[in-house]
């Protein structure tokens, strides 16, 4: 037989294997008067382990009892933990097709931004050269290069 521990908030509830007679319950060795009953209940418990023994005629039963406890803890059933996961992954999955498809009409748009090329029979011309000092050499005006000449330095 095994005991049965129920923790809520600050408050563990211990209840013997032994299910008839006059029950002595012992904290850390220190014998707790007035507990004849078969549940022992640990008001304000501090989380520190504990030593707990009951017993009953000739039968003792001890436990180590290393049970952590909080003020503001909320107590949760299965089923209210699987609505929030589910309903965490429906918001996510929400927010991912909404952000697919405002992504995917973009793509199609042309922009004006300084990243995006014009393409196809699109394509400007280059800007004029400033200066007609430095515009390229072409064909046939060789000549108006001609004079001049690499020097040594």
């Amino acid at each position: 037989k095994e005991f049965q521990v129920e923790i809520s908030g600050t408050t563990v509830t211990i209840t013997c294997p032994v299910a008839e007679g006059s029950i002595a319950w012992e904290l850390n060795g220190t014998p707790k008067p007035g507990s004849n009953e078969n549940k022992y209940i640990i008001e304000n418990h501090d989380s520190s382990p504990a030593n707990v023994s009951c017993s009953s005629g000739g039968k003792k039963y001890e436990m180590y009892l290393n049970a952590r406890v909080c003020a503001n803890c909320e107590e949760l059933d299965a089923l209210a933990v699987t609505g929030i996961i589910t309903a965490d992954l429906l918001i996510t999955f929400g927010v991912l097709i909404l952000v697919y498809y405002f992504s995917k009409d973009r793509k199609g748009r042309a922009s004006a931004s300084a990243g995006s090329r014009p393409r196809g029979q699109k394509m400007q011309r280059p800007p004029p050269v400033p200066n007609p000092d430095y515009e390229p050499i072409r064909k046939g005006q060789r000549e108006v290069y001609a004079g001049l000449e690499s020097r040594g330095f």
